[in-house]
């Protein structure tokens, strides 16, 4: 009988006719997968020739007996096996594949019922296939069995990799990392003992009692000439791992034993769980009557980490919190009672990260002494007692979630505003008596200032700023770009002397300011205000003028912003955003800044073109673009230029508070000042017109 291959070497495949015949094959035996762990792909279906030279019997071999055959079955009745003859390539193909299931048994894959040329279907090595044990690992071995690639498709998983049986093949391979199997050690092999006597009074000082080691089962060892504590971690009462220390506080570790908490077994079933840095805490947590804690076995890492979580199974600092991920998913609150430390605060953070944040809270340690804070459970214990360690337990406060409080953390800015101790919480007064009573200045608030072309919006916001300046000390950044720096230094500068910066008649003589006062005036400008401008001819955006004004914040002290006008801003807004929705954003990170640095924002936005305007006031709703500028505005003021001579004094403008959002800051109302052409300033107006002045129904507002 002669065995013929095709060209292409198949990997042999066993039939109810041929079953016997492949027993004496050189090939290690193959087993078929179920159907529901193999794919079948018709252009991996292998296939052999067979020639034989006397008919095969159809008869199956009788079935045999685990304890003897029976049922007329004899050695003589079972057919022999016919001797295969075997190529060199056959050879060669059976030398490789044997060679790759070794490297593919040393990380821990099962490769006994792998088969050639197919996809099948293993437990992953590296996550066991998780709680449901899982057969997600699937392996493809190239059908001349040199070669193979694997993934495991668990999410939280993901190993992937691939290899091959000798070097030097052309296909793209990885290098594979064995899986080490956990130790498993015992007292006798670690040749552990109970507490000598100089021990148990080392612990004693510390004020860990004798029934507290015994329970923790802390014992001893030889080590290298000297006696090391060593403290035992275990699981169901069973040892897990060892730890150990020396008397000049050096840790060390039984290698390549499984990660956990130490004291485990004390927090199953718990729905609180105390977490604590070090073993001795641990012990000293006991004292105080906390028997739900456990120590980390690794200690704390020098800072937090800024780079994502990895996945459970590439955590390998935090390994013993998702080998004790049951115990931890039961309790309902995690008290981390890590060291007082920056490493301490960073492993509690850590911990948090991967617990959550929500069902964690935190410890502050008590003073030990005038100033120095305790560092951690066992210095409390020493130097406070145990009931001082309880009351910081009990004391324990929520972690703190960024961007979640509680209004306890604002307590102390809550009472400076009561007891009016920071100066100006309710607003800084404008300067103009008559406008006082409707509209003060608040930190951290955004003022929308409108009003049609010609105004005067500019110059009295440049006015504000100087009484600002002068009342409170006040320094701005300014982004106006409609001004030229030197046209805005002169208007600036005449309201703060006073002066006019030229020789120019208006009707009278009015001596210009000295050299003396514009050298001073500029000392003035630049202590004061800070300029916010492109350097090229491009329109700059929000965000470019909001980091810019940040910079002012931190570098300069700046208490004020002025953005004038919104029509110069940049307003590239993607093709699906309209209008209105770009608005909203825009105001919103205003107000974030403004709030964030506590810095007064004044955004001039004009109104949109108006018809059978009759020479009123326009309204806030009036502003181009969206009504969101007087939605999500803090104050809305209109100024209005009267250029009706019958109607009243040309230079007279009317200042239209029509939003307050602060009842405290002020009131919805108008306000008349007189501007001065000589030196922009302007003054309380002592017109009384009952047209413009506030109605009680407002000033009760």
């Amino acid at each position: 009988m002669h065995l013929r291959y095709p060209l292409t070497l198949r990997p042999l495949f066993t039939t109810m006719t041929t079953q016997t015949l492949l027993r004496s094959s050189p090939f290690p035996p193959l087993k078929t997968p179920p159907s529901s762990q193999r794919h079948r792909f018709p252009h991996h279906r292998p296939f052999f020739t067979v020639f034989c030279s006397k008919p095969i019997s159809r008869n199956p071999p009788s079935p045999l007996r685990t304890n003897g055959y029976h049922g007329g079955a004899s050695h003589a009745s079972i057919p022999r096996p016919v001797q295969l003859e075997t190529t060199p390539v056959e050879k060669h193909v059976e030398l490789q594949f044997n060679i790759l299931k070794k490297k593919l048994d040393a990380v821990g894959m099962e490769t006994g019922i792998c088969v050639p040329g197919q996809y099948n279907h293993l437990l992953c090595p590296k996550c066991l296939g998780g709680d449901q044990e899982e057969r997600s690992l699937s392996l493809y071995i190239a059908p001349d069995g040199g070669s193979a690639a694997w993934v495991c498709f668990r999410a939280k998983c993901g190993w992937k990799g691939s290899t091959q049986a000798f070097a030097g093949r052309s296909s793209s391979t990885s290098q594979v990392t064995p899986v080490q199997k956990k130790r498993e050690i015992t007292v006798e092999e670690l040749q552990l003992e109970p507490l000598c006597n100089e021990l148990l009074a080392y612990f004693s000082e510390r004020l860990i009692s004798k029934e507290t080691l015994e329970r923790n089962a802390v014992r001893q060892r030889t080590y290298h000439d000297q006696i090391v504590i060593a403290f035992t971690y275990r699981r169901n009462g069973a040892l897990v791992s060892c730890k150990y220390r020396d008397i000049n506080k050096k840790f060390w570790q039984e290698e390549n034993t499984e990660k956990i908490f130490y004291g485990l077994d004390d927090i199953v079933g718990q729905s609180d769980i105390i977490i604590v840095e070090g073993e001795m805490d641990k012990l000293a947590m006991e004292e105080a009557g906390f028997f739900n804690c456990v120590s980390v076995p690794d200690g704390a890492p020098p800072s937090v980490s800024s780079k994502e979580l990895p996945s459970p199974d590439q955590d390998k600092k935090y390994q013993y919190l998702w080998n004790c991920k049951d115990e931890l998913k039961q309790a309902t609150r995690v008290i981390l009672a890590t060291d007082g430390d920056s490493p301490g605060q960073a492993l509690a953070e850590e911990l948090a990260r991967r617990i959550g944040k929500e069902k964690c809270w935190r410890v502050r340690w008590p003073k030990k002494g005038s100033s120095d804070n305790c560092k951690d459970a066992n210095e409390v214990l020493m130097y406070l007692g145990p009931d001082a360690l309880k009351e910081a337990i009990e004391n324990a406060e929520l972690y703190p979630i960024r961007g979640l409080f509680n209004f306890r953390d604002y307590f102390d800015e809550i009472d400076a505003y009561y007891y009016q101790t920071l100066g100006y919480e309710i607003g800084i007064p404008t300067g103009w008596n008559n406008l006082n009573d409707l509209y003060n200045v608040v930190p951290g608030e955004l003022t929308i200032v409108t009003g049609v072309p010609n105004s005067g919006k500019s110059e009295w916001i440049d006015a504000l700023l100087c009484n600002l300046n002068e009342i409170a000390g006040w320094k701005f950044a300014l982004c106006s770009m409609e001004n030229k720096v030197r046209e805005h230094a002169r208007k600036l500068l005449e309201k703060h002397l006073k002066k006019p910066f030229f020789n120019v008649r208006y009707g009278e003589n009015v001596e210009r300011m000295s050299v003396e006062e514009f050298e001073q005036g500029k000392l003035w400008l630049s202590d004061t205000f800070s300029l916010i401008r492109c350097e090229d001819d491009s329109l700059p955006n929000i965000n470019w003028v909001l980091n810019l004004a940040k910079a002012a914040v931190l570098r300069h002290g700046v208490r004020g912003l002025v953005i004038d006008p919104y029509n110069e801003l940049d307003h590239q807004r993607p093709p699906n955003q309209t209008e209105t929705e770009y608005v909203s954003q825009l105001l919103t990170l205003i107000k974030r800044f403004a709030q964030h640095h506590g810095c007064h924002v004044w955004f001039v936005a004009h109104p949109r073109q108006l018809h059978n305007w009759v020479g009123g006031p326009p309204n806030l709703y009036d502003i181009s673009g969206s009504a969101h500028f007087i939605n999500k505005c803090d104050n809305g003021i209109v100024i209005h230029r009267n250029r009706d001579p019958e109607a009243g004094p040309i230079d007279q403008v009317q200042v239209c508070v029509r939003k307050v959002r602060n009842k405290v800051a002020g009131t919805i109302g108008d306000a008349m000042l007189l501007y001065n052409r000589v030196t922009g300033e302007y003054t309380a107006a002592d017109i009384e017109n009952p047209a413009v002045k506030k109605s009680p129904s407002a000033r009760n507002r």
